[in-house]
């Protein structure tokens, strides 16, 4: 069994900045992509970042130029460094995995329990 343990969200002015964290534990042979989603209340969750094994990146248009994505393969941990935080980027933000797991053929998809993050003045 494979876990995803989410931390680093919390309140924050609009402007500031925060860094949230995604861990990956269990029974894992290889993670492929690993991302971030979000969901506010009343909308659907949605696309936020994602990142390949070796690096390659992918980002919705709403966060280009303020968030970045990346990860740490030895650690199994997935980062989203969020800048210039405005109350419309408010949401619950989960973490996902595509893993191989140990002892396994093919690929499952994983999420974390989520982290809220509050932008608000």
């Amino acid at each position: 069994q494979v876990q995803l343990v989410e931390s680093g969200g919390g309140l924050v002015q609009p402007g500031g900045s925060l860094r949230l964290s995604c861990a990956a534990s269990g029974s894992i042979f290889t993670i492929y992509t690993m991302g971030w989603y979000r969901q506010a209340p009343g909308k659907q969750r949605e696309l936020v970042a994602a990142i390949t094994r070796g690096g390659g990146t992918n980002y919705a248009d709403f966060v280009k130029g303020r968030f970045t994505v990346s990860r740490d393969n030895a650690k199994n941990t997935v980062y989203l460094q969020m800048n210039s935080l405005k109350p419309e980027d408010t949401a619950v933000y989960y973490c996902n995995a595509q893993v191989n797991p140990i002892a396994t053929i093919g690929v499952v998809e994983v999420w974390g329990q989520g982290t809220q993050v509050t932008v608000s003045s």
